[in-house]
């Protein structure tokens, strides 16, 4: 008989309650060997009669019927074919190593968020020192620009201009002189940058005989500075002059190298 006429004659559902002879039931279990429909059909058949009530039981009494569902119910429950231990082992063993792998990458991802933190937090201290840096010389420059600010707006300093002279035209300065207190501040902001190994020098100078004395060195001739330099006091001067001199300074002015000059 063939697997489709087999399984539309009714004969499955007999193999299944018993009522086959011993022939029959050979025969339909080497169909349910030879195809995989036959046996698909025998299984849920089975699992159909476990579900029914025994009022519904074809060809037997409700004793057998209960009987033949009871050895159903045990050999589904039992029973576990080979393919699905295996099956069943697989799984556990897949879900095994998914949860080794998600515990790597937990861990992966907790250790970049941890390092990604610590960047974070390395980066924010690093802009805090430099805002305080940069609020430290806002200060700074603040402080200096009230100072300049009091030096100009003080009526007992008397301020004297230093134009340029032969080696540079362009070049200026200023004196800031109060003769009462003798306190002497120089603007340099119109002098150029000196070249390197060079400073400025600035000269109180009496003019006959000329006679003159060193009052500083301009050494912080740097970008931030104002360039407002405090100087030695002066007691008595005619004329004030700056000079380009070695590092150091020099002990008397090398006057090829007079850059601003202005009496007083």
């Amino acid at each position: 008989m063939e697997k489709t006429e087999l399984i539309e004659s009714g004969i499955l559902e007999l193999y299944v309650f018993g009522t086959l002879t011993e022939a029959e039931n050979k025969e339909v279990a080497e169909s349910a060997k030879k195809y995989p429909e036959v046996a698909a059909e025998i299984l849920s058949i089975e699992k159909a009669v476990i579900n029914l009530s025994d009022s519904f039981a074809p060809y037997l009494s409700a004793e057998n019927y209960e009987k033949i569902r009871k050895q159903l119910i045990e050999k589904h429950s039992k029973v576990i074919p080979i393919a699905e231990k295996e099956e069943s082992r697989n799984s556990f063993r897949y879900i095994g190593w998914a949860a080794s792998i998600l515990l790597l990458l937990g861990i992966g991802l907790l250790g970049y968020q941890l390092n990604q933190k610590e960047q974070l937090l390395a980066q924010n201290l690093k802009e805090k020192s430099v805002l305080e840096q940069n609020l430290a010389l806002v200060q700074t420059q603040n402080e200096h620009s009230n100072q300049a600010l009091a030096i100009v707006r003080n009526d007992d300093n008397m301020a004297i201009k230093l134009a340029g002279q032969a080696i540079d035209s362009t070049a200026s300065a200023k004196v800031y002189w109060n003769k009462n207190t003798q306190v002497a501040y120089v603007d340099a902001a119109g002098l150029p940058d000196p070249p390197k190994g060079k400073v400025y020098q600035v000269w109180a100078l009496k003019l006959n005989p000329l006679t003159p004395t060193s009052i500083g060195v301009l050494s912080d001739f740097t970008a931030e500075n104002l360039k407002i330099f405090s100087v030695a006091n002066v007691a008595d001067a005619e004329a004030f002059g700056i000079t380009l001199e070695p590092e150091g300074g020099s002990k008397a002015p090398t006057l090829e190298q007079l850059y601003t000059l202005g009496k007083v």
